[in-house]
Formats: structure tokens, sequence, C-alpha cells
């Protein structure tokens, strides 16, 4: 077996929470709407998954890294969204 049973749990439940961004992505990209997005809360939040993805290479932890690379990305895009509409 390629993956163990906690790499699926691992990869699965980085899916649901990663894919929990994209209608955030989308309706703040449509709008420009950023007004009651949180600066503070969302520098913070990149910087959090950015030290998630870094622990997963160091634990070699591929449903670490993937997840949340692909989530430091989406929640990027909405963080530079809102400092450029601020």
């Amino acid at each position: 077996m390629l993956y163990d049973n906690a790499t699926f749990v691992g990869l699965l439940a980085g899916t649901l929470t990663t894919s929990a961004f994209i209608p955030q992505v989308i309706r703040t990209w449509k709008t420009r709407s950023t007004r009651d997005i949180s600066l503070g809360m969302f520098i913070a939040f990149c910087a959090g998954i950015a030290l998630w993805t870094a622990y997963g290479i160091m634990i070699h932890s591929l449903p670490v890294v993937i997840t949340n690379s692909i989530t430091f990305v989406l929640a990027s895009i909405i963080l530079l969204l809102k400092i450029r509409h601020k």
C-alpha cells in the first residue's frame, strides 16, 4: 500500500479545510470587497500556514506539505486583495 490510513485521513482532512477557502477567494476576487476581512488575522494565518508547511517538510509529511502549501496560496490571494483594496 502506497499510503497508510493516517496519510489518507490527513490528505482528506487537508483537502476539506483547504477547499473551504475557494469560495472566499472567488467572492473576494469577484466583488473586490475585503471590508469585513481582518488584515491582522490573515497576516497571522498566512504566517501560521507557512510555518505548518515548513513543519511538514521537516517531518516529511506529504499531507501537511501539500494541503498547507495550497492553503497558503489561497489565503495569500485573499491577503493581497485585502491589502490592495484597503
